[in-house]
């Protein structure tokens, strides 16, 4: 049975004992999980917070990225090392949250292009970065899932069949996949045949509306989502991202100018909407 989770991005990018009160409040609205970005975030921060969280019965998974100098697919093998390392710390700071899931663009440079489509080359050396850190990660018990993003913000992996082949070439156990629904919205025909080409690979799924904000409120393809979620037997996560304003240097680094939906409207009634897809799919 598929578990509902938060990422508390739409709050804050750090880590700390600030968001006790706020996941407090997302327990009690029912949520099963909650989401952390862990790019910077300090060990004993992680580890007060894992505590709290454990104490509350709530599940913790994390997400994180890399950049232009930790890029894992850039000719450099001392940069690729550097990326490799990066990766290795956000799995210390899953581990000290109690996660078992680090999941994001941890393939490739965020926002960082070259003046060409993604080479073999490259798929090569992300398999090769992907597969050290699954052994890494493999020592607690976490597992790694790399994310497709919008062409916008990645080229290396914009779709679902580029994902799989990333996920087929790195062949390792804690290296998966997942899939999130705001990204699909611009890169894939049909969510059906993205959702079926990585169910083989599939761990979490992120629930994201076309604008960032409450999911339900727009026009991504939820019915035609959870359908196929159910039709692959899809149990796994299924965690709202969504963006706000409230910490206004991630803000600015995503790109993220104005309110979308006040935070809590969106964990509510994101929450709510995503029970009824579950009961009206049966998922």
């Amino acid at each position: 049975m598929v578990k509902v989770g938060f990422n508390v991005l739409a709050w804050s990018a750090n880590v700390s004992e600030d968001l006790f009160p706020v996941i407090e409040r997302i327990k009690k609205i029912g949520y099963d999980g909650v989401e952390f970005f862990v790019g910077g975030a300090e060990h004993e921060n992680c580890l007060k917070v894992g505590r709290f969280c454990q104490d509350l019965g709530l599940d913790v998974t994390t997400v994180t990225v890399v950049d232009k100098d930790t890029n894992p697919i850039n000719a450099s093998a001392e940069i690729r090392a550097k990326g490799l390392d990066a990766i290795k710390i956000a799995i210390d700071r899953t581990h000290d949250l109690g996660g078992s899931l680090l999941c994001g663009p941890i393939h490739s440079a965020h926002a960082y292009f070259e003046a060409h489509p993604a080479l073999d080359e490259e798929y090569k050396r992300a398999a090769e970065v992907l597969y050290q850190a699954g052994e890494y990660a493999k020592q607690a018990n976490i597992v790694l899932g790399p994310e497709a993003l919008n062409r916008f913000e990645s080229y290396l992996c914009n779709t679902m069949e580029q994902l799989a082949r990333l996920v087929r070439d790195t062949n390792h156990p804690n290296v998966r996949a997942m899939f999130d629904t705001h990204h699909a919205n611009m890169e894939e025909k049909k969510y059906e045949t993205a959702i079926e080409t990585i169910a083989p690979y599939l761990h979490h799924v992120h629930i994201s509306e076309n604008d960032r904000g409450t999911p339900g409120e727009g026009h991504i393809q939820f019915d035609a989502t959870f359908a196929t979620l159910k039709k692959i037997d899809y149990s796994g996560y299924l965690t709202i991202e969504a963006f706000s304003r409230n910490d206004p240097d991630f803000a600015n680094a995503i790109g993220v100018w104005r309110e979308y939906n006040a935070p809590w409207d969106i964990a509510e009634n994101g929450y709510t909407f995503i029970k009824m897809m579950c009961e009206k799919h049966q998922l």
